[in-house]
C-alpha cells in the first residue's frame, strides 16, 4: 500500500469513526414549557410580592418570620389610599344613600370584597411558602374582626345591608316523594 492510499484509508476511517449512534437520531425535543399561571395564581404571587415589599420598607424592616397580625392590619390600612370605593363619613349628607346625586369629599377606600379576597390569597400564599396554618397571621381572628367592621361600615355608609345567607333546608323533608304524591292523587279522584 502506498503512502497516498494509507492517508486515504485513514481519512475515510477517521470520518467513518466520527459518526456516533446519536447522529442517526433527531435531536431531543426542547423541555416542555411550564403552563402559564392562572389569573388567581398570578394575582396571589403579585399580592405576596407586594406584601413582602411592604414589610421590607418598614422602619426597621420586618422579616416574614417576625410578621404578625398587626403588620397585616397596617398593610390593609395602607392599601386604603389606593382604593376606588367612595365611603361616606357619618357627617356627609349622602351617608346611607346607595346612589348619591352629587359628588362629595368623602375618602376613597379599598372595597370590603377586595380586602377579603386579598386576605384569602395571602393566607394561601403564606402556607405555600412554608408557613404553618397555626401561625398564619392572615388567618388571625383580629383580621376577621377588622374585615367584618369594614364590611359593616361600608354597608351603612352606602345604605346597603349585607344580609347573611340562610342555609338551604333539605327539601326532601318538605316535599312528598313521587310515590306519595301519586297515592294522594289516586285517593282524591
Amino acid at each position: 500500500m502506498s503512502a497516498g492510499e494509507r492517508r486515504k484509508d485513514s481519512a475515510e476511517g477517521s470520518s467513518s469513526r466520527s459518526f456516533t449512534s446519536s447522529d442517526h437520531h433527531p435531536p431531543p425535543p426542547p423541555p416542555p414549557q411550564p403552563q402559564p399561571l392562572s389569573r388567581y395564581e398570578s394575582q396571589k404571587r403579585r399580592d405576596w410580592n407586594t406584601f413582602g415589599q411592604y414589610l421590607k420598607n418598614q422602619a426597621p424592616p420586618v422579616s416574614l418570620s417576625q410578621c404578625n397580625c398587626n403588620h397585616v392590619l397596617d398593610f390593609l390600612r395602607y392599601l386604603d389610599q389606593f382604593g376606588k370605593t367612595k365611603v361616606h363619613l357619618h357627617g356627609c349628607v349622602f351617608f346611607g344613600q346607595p346612589d348619591p346625586p352629587a359628588p362629595c369629599t368623602c375618602p376613597l377606600r379599598q372595597a370590603w370584597g377586595s380586602l377579603d379576597a386579598l386576605i384569602g390569597r395571602l393566607r394561601a400564599a403564606y402556607e405555600e411558602h412554608g408557613g404553618s396554618p397555626e401561625t398564619n397571621p392572615f388567618g388571625n381572628g383580629a383580621i376577621r374582626v377588622y374585615l367584618r367592621e369594614v364590611k359593616e361600615c361600608q354597608a351603612k355608609a352606602r345604605g346597603i345591608p349585607y344580609k347573611k345567607k340562610k342555609k338551604k333546608r333539605n327539601n326532601n323533608q318538605l316535599k312528598p316523594s313521587n310515590e306519595e304524591a301519586t297515592k294522594v292523587l289516586k285517593q282524591s279522584s
